[in-house]
């Protein structure tokens, strides 16, 4: 009897991760109803693509200020307890988007400032959440995890979007902003039904100067660790110069000549293919040649993004952005899993948090970079030159860090520097 092609993830068998897992498949098809509402909400109050740079803003000088500090908090405060406020807090920042919106008040500078808030509370959560996967489950089975968190959240991201372009032009724009605030409901009821988590917490002094000293601590071990180092690099340029979503909704105006349904669909496709990629991800538990295939898949994202912005017809620009999701999703689940194995448990939510600035400063001031650009030169320069920045980003980081180009994947928990 042939064996079937695919089974049930190992990450899936153990209990607490699922009902995570679950919670998180549920959640961010609202928040990925929320973000592809924002970006078509901008454009209709605003015909100028540089519209979209201010959404970068609010997103990244947050994630700047706070993000340190939210993976101090992840290191010494119970992760789940964490996740309970954080959660609550975007749930409220996304019902006063609602009401503001059915009011017929909203303005652009409101999108901005509930972002940001968005944006605080993003700063605090993803630590915490990140660095809590590891104690769901064991260290051989964190690939399988970090696929299905990938799978778990691009499939939020097809549904979202598609259901964003529907729900926008049935029952409108603010209904967008309720469903994603219920949508938080589904964390924290699998934060409750999983029960208490384990976890080494770190000692710290007290008061301001110790905080300072304990951050200063998770930047000495980052800095010392130069494959979690270049992989944050990797991942900063590569989403820095690769920020095709971002115009999107002009490229489906302007270029593409589609309305709100087939927007929702083109938002739609990077999801899928990352879907179909961490289907196939989730099903071992450890990966060979891990540094090289991470380079690679950030090169094949790149050259993706290119043929984006040369797309003049609808299927082109899906099958690209397909291309896109997939690529993106081989690098994120070999970046996450590198850097979780490479780190302790008690230093996870300060190396997660110092790596939001990498993670989420790349997308939202390559936002602002390609939101400029479009406005002097047009949207698809601003697309293709984006993805040739990324290539030539690729190369400088695999030559100044060959150590990235040779790692295997067994290499064992990274030594921390003295003083740690």
């Amino acid at each position: 009897m042939a064996r079937p092609i695919l089974h049930i993830p190992p990450a899936l068998r153990h209990r607490r991760f699922a009902y995570m897992w679950f919670g998180l498949l549920v959640s961010m098809a609202g928040s990925q109803m929320q973000i592809t509402a924002l970006l078509w909400h901008l454009s209709t109050l605003s015909s100028q693509p540089i519209v979209v740079s201010g959404i970068g803003v609010a997103r990244f000088f947050p994630i700047l200020l706070f993000g340190p500090f939210g993976g101090l908090i992840a290191d010494t405060i119970n992760r789940r307890r964490v996740m309970f406020i954080t959660q609550t807090v975007m749930t409220l920042a996304a019902l006063a988007l609602a009401l503001l919106t059915w009011g017929g008040h909203i303005q652009i500078w409101h999108i901005y400032l509930l972002t940001g808030i968005n944006a605080i509370a993003f700063a605090f959560d993803s630590p915490a959440r990140q660095a809590l996967m590891p104690n769901l489950v064991p260290e051989e089975i964190l690939p399988s995890a970090f696929s299905m968190t990938s799978i778990a959240l691009n499939t939020g991201a097809i549904l979202g979007p598609a259901l964003s372009g529907i729900v926008i032009s049935t029952l409108g724009q603010g209904y967008t902003y309720l469903f994603d605030a219920v949508s938080f409901l589904a964390v924290l009821l699998a934060l409750v039904i999983m029960g208490p988590v384990e976890q080494v917490l770190e000692n710290r002094h007290g008061g301001v100067r110790g905080s300072l000293v304990s951050i200063k601590d998770g930047v000495q071990f980052i800095l010392h660790q130069p494959i979690i180092l270049s992989s944050m690099l990797l991942d900063f340029v590569a989403t820095f110069f690769s920020s095709a979503n971002t115009l999107l909704p002009f490229v489906a105006r302007n270029v593409l000549h589609v309305g709100e349904v087939a927007y929702g669909w083109l938002a739609s496709s990077p999801s899928i293919g990352a879907v179909l990629v961490g289907l196939v991800m989730s099903q071992r538990t450890n990966y060979r040649r891990q540094g090289a295939l991470l380079l690679s898949s950030v090169v094949a994202f790149g050259l993706a993004t290119m043929l984006f912005g040369l797309s003049g017809s609808f299927l082109l620009a899906m099958l690209a952005l397909l291309l896109i999701g997939a690529s993106d999703t081989v690098s994120t689940i070999l970046r996450n899993t590198i850097r979780q194995i490479q780190t302790p448990d008690q230093m996870r939510g300060r190396m997660i948090g110092i790596n939001q600035i990498f993670f989420m400063g790349g997308p939202q001031l390559g936002e602002i970079e390609a939101g400029l650009v479009a406005q002097a030169f047009g949207t698809p320069l601003a697309i293709i030159s984006g993805g040739l920045g990324c290539l030539l980003a690729v190369g400088c980081i695999a030559a100044a860090w060959p150590q990235l180009r040779r790692y295997q994947g067994d290499e064992g928990l990274a030594p921390q520097p003295a003083g740690n």
